[in-house]
């Protein structure tokens, strides 16, 4: 199985066909938008219209009875034009929220998976702001001036038929400002200050993650100027790009203003020698204002724009790293075998392999031991064993099914696994042992918390089972927390148990309570992996994998492998396992 093979299925559907189904849901908002920005944009007449009948009807008659009707019908219109902008408003906001539900769930499953596909950890919330930023805009008047910008011809057609140097005139004012928003386009698509804000971002969550460490040891100060240094080229390549939009906008509101006065004098023009009424004056300035005001309005909200568009590349990017992937047909609960096929691997974004060549069974009721120097591939073992790096060459298969033939939330039902970096989520303790499962069963947190060693613990705790761990489990102990999330990786009695270097931060008694929940798991048939590098980790297993550059070598029984590796006779007293090395 190759890395581009997908691990959980078969079939994927396309990126662009997932947005493209996410605004295909939102069809009928968008068209009930569409709708009601014509029947506005009739109504933007009213002003114009009224403009006209009062200086070519009223002021000539005098009537004041027409004066009071066509002003009344006025009201009447704004007060239309009014509630149907406010109905608009209300949709796009609508349609933004109805996108962030459709593909936030997706995008969050996206996130979590990607680090094990192309290895990235910084800046993790990059994808939500981008949704944020696309919802953002859908909410905003840009895409008011879209909607509004396929009747700029109707307005310049009115104002030609008004006269047509009228028309002229607002029509050239129209082809500078498009000119103008084409020119704003091309300056703040830089592509170097989305660069610059996500390493920004990444080295200040980095720096907040190792707080601990810049602070004592006294870094804080050495990476101030880093940042100030990361945080300068951003600002100077932002202050690029709002220098450009900014300067257009300004410019283009002037142009509309100039243009304004330039139609009134046309207009004063053409009266003063009899080729138009008074009232076209008013209206035909009225009229060119309306039509380029969607142009000003689309030059004053680009960044907006350009940052949305780039936000929905950057998503369809990401769906396309990690597609949806199809259901596979549901198999029986795997209770027999671990078998691991000539596997290699090479991290995600590295291309040294790892792990080369190796392979293993274990039948239910095994434990094995993974010992080795650091960085003989014993992590890398484990990862692959649960399914978060998938094999480069090679499979891996319980009770002969390889692991892509199984959907990921439902193989994660039969997998434990505690990491090397243990770290809990902010809930409840219960929570955290049940995987935060809807409507865990009691029961079974309590009998993953007693396999674990850890239930007299738990309830010595203020609130016992509903203590709150808080933000990164800050509210308990190292040793505590990695005791708690071996009760979650024992949560429901799963088939392949893997723990990695399990004791890292155990006392003798978390080292008596690890070897029992061991022995547990295999005595109900169960397989466990403990990677290891202190020897009471392995007292509760039966086999040994020695590693070293990546391959096995050695395996079989504990007492052989050790004797084999460490050098010492079956029985004796273990030593120090990074004696491997």
């Amino acid at each position: 199985m190759t890395r581009a093979t997908n691990r959980f299925g078969t079939r994927r559907d396309a990126p662009a066909a997932e947005l493209a189904a996410a605004l295909a849901s939102c069809r009928g908002a968008f068209v009930a938008t569409g709708l009601i920005s014509g029947m506005s944009n009739v109504l933007m007449l009213t002003g114009a219209i009224f403009m006209l009948e009062v200086y070519d009807r009223v002021l000539p008659s005098r009537s004041v009875p027409t004066l009071v009707g066509i002003g009344i019908l006025a009201v009447g219109l704004y007060v239309a034009l009014g509630l149907l902008e406010l109905i608009r408003g209300r949709i796009l906001v609508r349609i933004g929220i109805s996108l962030d539900e459709t593909l936030s769930a997706r995008v969050y499953q996206t996130i979590v998976r990607l680090p094990s596909i192309v290895g990235l950890r910084n800046d993790g919330s990059g994808p939500m702001r981008d949704l944020d930023s696309v919802r953002s805009f859908l909410g905003s008047l840009g895409p008011v001036a879209l909607f509004d910008l396929p009747w700029i011809p109707v307005y310049l057609g009115i104002c030609f038929a008004f006269h047509f140097w009228i028309g002229m005139t607002a029509s050239i004012g129209a082809v500078v400002l498009v000119i103008l928003t084409l020119l704003t386009e091309w300056l703040t698509l830089n592509s170097t200050t989305t660069r610059l804000a996500q390493s920004r971002n990444a080295m200040l969550e980095t720096s907040q993650r190792n707080s601990e460490a810049l602070v004592a040891m006294g870094m804080v100060q050495h990476l101030t100027g880093r940042w100030s240094k990361v945080n300068q080229d951003y600002l100077a390549s932002h202050r690029r790009a709002s220098d450009a939009a900014g300067g257009f906008g300004a410019i283009s509101k002037v142009l509309r203003l100039m243009l304004q006065s330039t139609v009134l004098g046309v207009g004063a023009y053409l009266v003063i020698y009899q080729q138009a009424s008074a009232g076209i004056i008013i209206a035909g300035s009225i009229l060119s204002a309306r039509a380029l005001a969607p142009v000003d309005i689309a030059i004053a909200h680009w960044r907006g724009w350009v940052a949305a568009r780039q936000s929905w590349d950057r998503l369809r990017t990401l769906l396309a790293t990690l597609p949806r992937d199809a259901e596979p047909m549901a198999l029986q609960p795997p209770q027999r075998t671990v078998i691991v096929e000539n596997v290699s691997v090479t991290p995600p974004g590295v291309q040294k392999l790892v792990v080369r060549d190796l392979s293993l069974k274990l039948q239910h009721g095994n434990g094995l031991g993974v010992i080795g120097p650091s960085a003989s591939g014993k992590s890398s073992l484990a990862r692959m064993l649960v399914a978060y790096w998938a094999p480069t060459q090679g499979k891996i298969c319980f009770d002969g099914a390889s692991l892509d033939q199984w959907a990921p939330d439902i193989l994660g039902r039969y997998i434990g696994y505690l990491p090397q970096d243990v770290e809990l989520l902010s809930g409840t303790v219960a929570q955290n042992i049940s995987r935060f499962e809807p409507d865990a069963d009691p029961s079974a947190i309590r009998a993953a918390a007693a396999t674990a060693g850890v239930h007299d613990m738990i309830v010595s705790l203020e609130d016992g089972y509903d203590t709150q761990i808080g933000e990164r489990g800050t509210a308990l102990s190292a040793g505590q927390a990695q005791r708690i999330a071996l009760a979650r990786a024992l949560y429901h009695e799963p088939f392949l148990v893997v723990l990695d270097e399990p004791n890292s931060n155990l006392d003798a008694d978390g080292d008596a309570a690890l070897t029992q929940a061991i022995l547990s798991v295999r005595a109900r048939g169960g397989i466990v992996v403990v990677i290891a590098h202190r020897p009471t980790a392995i007292a509760g297993v039966d086999l040994v994998l020695a590693m070293k550059h990546g391959r096995a070598v050695a395996f079989g029984p504990k007492d052989e492998v050790l004797a084999k590796v460490l050098h010492r006779e079956p029985g004796s007293q273990p030593q120090p396992l990074k004696a491997v090395s």
